[in-house]
């Protein structure tokens, strides 16, 4: 039996609402609903969010992800005093978010102005079974004598994307004295949402209804006795749909009756579903740790929770946000951080959640291509930021300098190019690790080549070598330069893959493979000089260094633009996030343990990590370097991102990448894993606080279990698997058991010889 840690909010504290709302989010991938309070506070932002569903809200605007009318809102009232944590008196607080069955709990004695004592309980999940429906359990019980308990709820549409309204109100409709439905339209009419609730009180009580303002509510008075609990039940269905294959009165009678069949099993049947659906979860995913540190548990768990919670299981026409489906930041648009840090994940647990993101590139083609040509290249850009189409989203300028009154403009998009590589990478990744033949001939290849086409077309010729010029790399910090090691190394990797698979599929085209045999001779890779270093671009290690430690110690907060322009930040060795280090990472086979070391000693005291991304990598590469003291405070540090004290640090949504980071820090840095050449390697070595860690993969159609210890290490397959485990090539089946003592292993943990004795 599987024991969870909970993620609990301490206190309640008012200058948090919107951190513990991202952080304590509930989502099944479909939809995504934020932690916010029953109970209105002016700073609370709520939210509720379905994947996929943008929207533009004016000619000066870009897409995003709508933020829907607002079903958990409650407004209590007790003895006729408004219900606030910011009035009266707390006397007992307990909030937690239950990451075993994704039950959100809140359970709070308040005593109000007039000296009378309730205890307030909420319990809340979204389903992971039945992706539409979401469920609210809320329950009053007056202390000192009898009360007059009245509640307010239903379905709010007054409800913004930060003022930004995206929906027209079409209907609004109450049922048989219980249901309450309103049907919305995107102002651009491409998409309908219908929202169907129940709403049910324990005991009679004298109930109206509202429509006003665009707020269809049900209002309930009760007059309770001491010590009775009044017990609101709320059951909610949400749907969408931009096909409208029958009409728009079928299609919210079909959700009303859907609700209707779940109403009918009451909050308790609907919960125990769900919580089978995350014990199954859990059981394909979880990764445990031994550690001196509780925290340590916690935070794998929140990472798997958010990972199945922002991601679309079952559509391929969409992807995962920046910020999951826990907040409005970004947009709702899609990075890179898909599939460098979030794909990984899924690939290796649930290779069919990595195909559908996969697939999503494959079916916004059309865009990126669209991209590619209008900038006079061939094959395919992909945008930096997408949404629910291949077109580019990143906008066109960033926010206005309040001093000057100029905006600035954003040049992710007009040069940060190394996403297109980054999206063959994952491919590549995908195909390996599960052999998926029929993906890898029509969409794979696909990807592939077109990628391969935009990297053969966007190079220069220089003295009879192929440069790539005027481009962004990782790190933001540098800016419009020339053979950023990180870009040319990767796209010499996806032409140099899409030549591979066009030979291996059987594909004739001598045009395509010459002229990737002319790229993949001539284009320059940077070289490492004699103490290991790869120069991250032409003018990079030219530039003056400045002492960053002041910048370091406030990693995220971006203070070094608050004394030099980026143009001046531009002019310095200073990095925003790994660049080389990251390339170190994502292609261990092409460089030394040893080049790996220097990168990582040259670049890190050159790096703020102002990118929440940055640390993770720099862990992964210390950890694989033997470094494991140094891997851990980076893994830390991460986790600290969302986890950490800042009460500000969350509250536009999760970093989604972060938690892909938090996984991989553990299985793809301290176990050692990495995929290199096609197979698998594994060179696990743990921090000194874990005495042990244990995870399950999923490679080629074969479950694997790792178990390690300090000293030890056991592998658990369904099948035979080819695996290389401290250096040595082994092909395992069933239960093997290894001793570290076995290998002749140098002081950074990997193999030199080939020696190995099962135990």
């Amino acid at each position: 039996m599987l024991t969870f840690s909970v993620l609990t909010e301490p206190v309640f504290n008012p200058h948090g609402l919107n951190k513990y709302a991202s952080i304590m989010a509930c989502g099944n991938g479909y939809m995504g609903i934020r932690a916010t309070h029953e109970e209105n506070y002016t700073q609370q932002t709520r939210g509720m969010y379905l994947a996929g569903l943008y929207h533009r809200a004016g000619r000066n605007e870009t897409n995003e992800l709508v933020n829907l009318p607002d079903v958990m809102g409650i407004e209590l009232q007790l003895d006729g005093e408004n219900f606030t944590l910011l009035a009266g008196e707390i006397l007992c607080w307990e909030r937690e978010l239950a990451f075993s069955n994704g039950e959100l709990r809140r359970n709070v004695v308040w005593r109000s102005s007039q000296g009378k004592r309730f205890r307030i309980e909420s319990r809340r999940f979204v389903s992971l079974e039945q992706l539409p429906l979401t469920a609210l359990q809320f329950a009053v019980t007056p202390l000192d004598g009898p009360a007059q308990i009245s509640l307010t709820t239903g379905i709010d549409a007054t409800q913004t994307n930060s003022g930004r309204q995206h929906l027209n109100e079409l209907s609004v409709r109450v049922f048989d004295q219980h249901y309450l439905q309103g049907t919305f339209e995107t102002q651009d009419s491409a998409s309908e949402v219908v929202i169907s609730a129940s709403c049910r009180l324990s005991t009679d009580s004298q109930s109206c209804f509202t429509a006003k303002n665009r707020r269809l509510n049900c209002h309930h008075t009760v007059n309770a006795e001491e010590g009775q609990t009044v017990m609101l039940e709320k059951i909610v269905w949400v749907t969408h749909r931009s096909e409208k294959e029958i009409s728009l009165e079928s299609f919210a009678r079909n959700a009303m009756t859907e609700l209707k069949i779940c109403a009918a099993r009451g909050y308790e049947a609907l919960r125990e579903q769900t919580s089978l659906a995350w014990e199954d979860v859990w059981n394909r995913c979880r990764v445990e740790v031994h550690s001196t540190d509780n925290q340590d548990q916690l935070a794998l768990d929140y990472a798997i929770w958010h990972l199945t919670g922002m991601t679309p299981i079952n559509n391929d026409r969409c992807s995962i946000a920046a910020k999951g489906l826990t907040g409005e930041g970004y947009k709702g648009h899609v990075f890179w951080d898909t599939e460098i840090f979030l794909l990984p994940f899924h690939l290796l647990t649930r290779p069919q959640t990595a195909r559908n993101l996969l697939r999503y590139r494959w079916l916004n083609l059309a865009g990126a291509r669209e991209k590619a040509r209008r900038n006079g290249w061939p094959g395919a850009l992909f945008p930096w930021e997408s949404a629910a189409s291949g077109q580019e989203e990143t906008p066109e300028f960033a926010a206005i300098n309040i001093r000057t009154g100029v905006r600035q403009k954003v040049a992710s998009a007009l040069a940060e190019h190394h996403l297109v590589a980054d999206i063959a990478w994952a491919v590549v990744a995908y195909w390996h690790a599960t052999q998926d033949d029929a993906f890898m001939r029509n969409e794979g290849l696909t990807l592939l080549v077109e990628t391969a086409l935009f990297w053969m077309g966007r190079t220069t010729e220089v003295n009879g070598r192929l440069e790539i010029h005027n481009v962004i790399g990782p790190d933001e910090y540098t800016e419009h330069v020339n053979n950023n090691a990180y870009t040319n190394y990767m796209a010499w990797y996806n032409v140099a893959h899409a030549r591979e698979f066009m030979h291996q599929f059987e594909r004739q085209n001598d045009a395509f493979c010459n002229a990737a045999e002319h790229f993949l001779q001539r284009l320059r890779l940077p070289e490492a000089n004699a103490a290991g270093v790869i120069a991250q671009d032409d003018t990079f290690l030219s530039k003056p260094a400045i002492d960053l430690s002041r910048y370091k110690a406030k990693a995220g907060k971006q203070t070094i633009l608050l004394d030099y322009s980026r143009a001046e930040v531009n002019d310095m060795q200073i990095l925003k996030q790994a660049d080389v280090v990251m390339l170190n990472y994502l292609l261990p086979e092409k460089f030394t343990l040893e080049q790996c070391a220097a990168n990582l000693a040259f670049y890190e005291p050159r790096t703020i990590h102002d990118s929440s991304l940055s640390k993770a990598i720099h862990g992964i590469v210390a950890a694989r370097c033997g470094d494991t003291a140094c891997a851990y405070q980076f893994w830390r540090d991460g986790v600290a991102i969302d986890l950490g004290d800042d009460p500000h640090s969350s509250d536009d949504g999760i970093h989604a990448a972060a938690t892909g980071a938090i996984w991989s820090g553990v299985v793809q840095g301290f176990a050692g894993l990495q995929m290199m050449n096609g197979e698998l390697h594994l060179s696990p070595k743990l921090p000194a606080q874990w005495q042990r860690l244990h995870f399950p993969l999923r490679w080629r159609n074969t479950d694997i279990e790792i178990a390690v210890e300090p000293q030890r290490l056991v592998v658990t397959t369904t099948a035979p698997v080819a695996l290389t485990i401290w250096g040595k090539s082994l092909t395992l089946s069933g239960r093997q058991s290894f001793a570290m003592s076995d290998f002749d292993l140098p002081v950074n943990g990997t193999a030199t010889s080939e020696g190995a004795r099962h135990v």
